[in-house]
């Protein structure tokens, strides 16, 4: 008699979408704000964030979605500093403290990333050139570029529904 196996992956198409990295110091509102300029979107502060109970991390989540393009925009802080109380007291200029602080990641490959725009639709290598082209001309922006999706070892965790 002969096996069978079926795999969800026959049943389940990979979202598509495109991941674009971004380098800058400035918070992230402003940046949703240039953005917002530069790309003619509408970028808002989505009420959830990105969480992660394990450690604690919240990352900022902001949402553009453009019906009638079928495009949906996702603007995410991919550093996370979280405050934790220690045993010891730290001496400091301002007294004793009892909080450190750790650094997490929502894509630990990319620690240098500051945020990643993550866009929802199987768009043309022009139009990402096109998009990355306009990121570039903001001041604040040090650079951007296109993130290759297939090598990700955390790529659920770009998943934000």
């Amino acid at each position: 008699m002969a096996v069978k196996k079926l795999l969800l992956d026959d049943f389940f198409e990979e979202e598509q979408f495109s991941l674009i990295g971004i380098h800058c110091t400035i918070e992230d509102f402003r940046l949703a704000y240039l953005i917002n300029q530069v790309l003619d979107l509408q970028l808002k502060r989505n009420k959830d964030d990105v969480c992660f109970t394990k450690d604690n991390s919240r990352f900022a989540l902001f949402d553009f979605d453009e019906k009638q393009q079928h495009v949906t925009y996702h603007l995410v802080s991919n550093i996370c500093k979280v405050k934790q109380e220690q045993n010891q007291s730290l001496n400091s200029l301002f007294g004793n403290e009892n909080f450190g602080s750790t650094t997490h990641y929502l894509l630990p490959e990319y620690k240098k990333v500051n945020y990643l725009l993550k866009i929802e639709t199987d768009i043309t290598i022009n139009k990402e050139k096109q998009i990355l082209n306009k990121l570039l001309k903001i001041p604040q922006v040090v650079t951007a570029y296109s993130i290759d999706v297939d090598t990700l070892k955390t790529k659920n965790n770009l998943i934000f529904d």
